[in-house]
């Protein structure tokens, strides 16, 4: 008897606060000695000038302060922002699949492509990177166009794209912290414009725990599989308060065996 085709799922995350504690355009603007990054940001959404998500790009192209960073600011702004833990063990597990499903993962983001890229060396493949592109000049160095923004309806085209370049179904589509798709949305803070949106909210400080939704609500594991799979990777779950909103604390060591663990059901 023939066996049934793998399901597969195209799983995409944004990056600023979702896979980092921190928003990008601050860290840049620290190491550039620029003040009232958020001020300003808080600007350009009263105006409706941009679309949210794009801020920092048109101040990099249009803001006087800005106008002084570079490609290696960039990059040097991935080497220092703050990942979330276990972000490898996420990748790994991904690339790896289940018996029943394989899954695709991209981070599509706002944040200029180099910060991203920067940032995931070693973990994500560039080319599995959408992310803001800057056109630098050859002689300067500054920054002369920007050619794409994955921000607002532009991250639900590269979504739709990648949907399309990999035949997956739109059921298929998993995103996390972005704003408006068909599919499953895992939002990964209490914003309440995002969770108004997601299917699930999920608090924690570590990237693997975006897996809880997925396969509890998608997949329909049991938390007996869901604790072994944690613990394969060497991360215990020690505590998941489940509503709507999963509030998660995974640590990166394994308790001893027979330790009481809460688990609120």
């Amino acid at each position: 008897m023939p066996r049934s085709p793998l399901k597969h799922y195209l799983i995409a995350s944004d990056f600023d606060q979702t896979l980092s504690f921190k928003d990008s355009g601050i860290v840049l603007s620290e190491l550039m000695s620029i003040r009232g990054f958020e001020e300003r940001v808080a600007g350009l959404a009263r105006s409706n000038l941009v679309q949210q998500g794009g801020e920092l790009a048109y101040l990099i192209r249009h803001d006087p302060e800005f106008r002084g960073v570079r490609r290696e600011h960039l990059h040097e702004v991935g080497r220092l922002i703050r990942l979330k833990a276990a972000i490898p063990a996420l990748v790994d597990f991904l690339k790896r699949g289940t018996p029943a499903c394989r899954f695709s993962f991209f981070v599509v983001s706002a944040a200029p492509r180099e910060i991203v890229v920067s940032a995931l060396e070693g973990v994500v493949p560039a080319e599995h990177i959408y992310g803001t592109e800057l056109e630098f000049d050859s002689q300067s160095g500054e920054v002369r166009s920007i050619r794409r923004v994955p921000a607002g309806y532009g991250k639900v085209a590269v979504l739709e794209e990648l949907q399309h370049r990999l035949s997956v179904t739109p059921d298929r589509v998993i995103y996390v912290h972005v704003n408006n798709h068909d599919g499953f949305t895992i939002a990964v803070s209490e914003n309440k414009q995002i969770a108004r949106i997601a299917k699930s909210t999920i608090l924690s400080d570590n990237a693997f725990s975006v897996m809880l939704p997925i396969l509890h609500q998608v997949l329909h594991w049991e938390t007996r599989d869901i604790r072994d799979l944690f613990e394969s990777y060497g991360l215990a779950l020690n505590r998941w308060e489940r509503d709507r909103t999963d509030r998660v604390k995974v640590d990166e060591s394994i308790r001893p065996q027979g330790e009481a663990e809460a688990l609120s059901a």
